[in-house]
């Protein structure tokens, strides 16, 4: 059975979001390097979500996803990703990095 992935509405905002602050921060010198780098998150989402590596999410954090993916996009920055899951079916909902206020309670 082939996995559906959805992405909730605040997920997609989020990613506009972190392109916007990435390009206006000047983290890479052209939009289209902003764009690759939110291409990877979703990319790693796409390839890695159906896999075991998934963990339960604190309670403080389970109205976001009932599980959460970690992806190291470089030796700096480790995003987490909240998703739920029915049978083969993922609702992508949130995601935050080790620079968030709340990142601790994921340790």
């Amino acid at each position: 059975m082939e996995e559906i992935i959805v992405f909730s509405e605040e997920f997609h905002k989020s990613i506009e979001e972190l392109i916007q602050i990435l390009f206006e921060k000047d983290y890479f010198g052209f939009k289209i390097d902003c764009d690759h780098y939110a291409d990877k998150i979703y990319e790693f989402i796409e390839n890695s979500i159906n896999f075991p590596i998934s963990k339960n999410s604190p309670v403080k954090f389970q109205k976001h996803g009932e599980k959460y993916l970690k992806y190291s996009a470089n030796k700096r920055t480790t995003w987490y990703i909240f998703f739920d899951q029915k049978d083969n079916r993922f609702l992508v909902n949130h995601i935050l990095n080790n620079h968030s206020q709340d990142f601790p309670e994921l340790l």
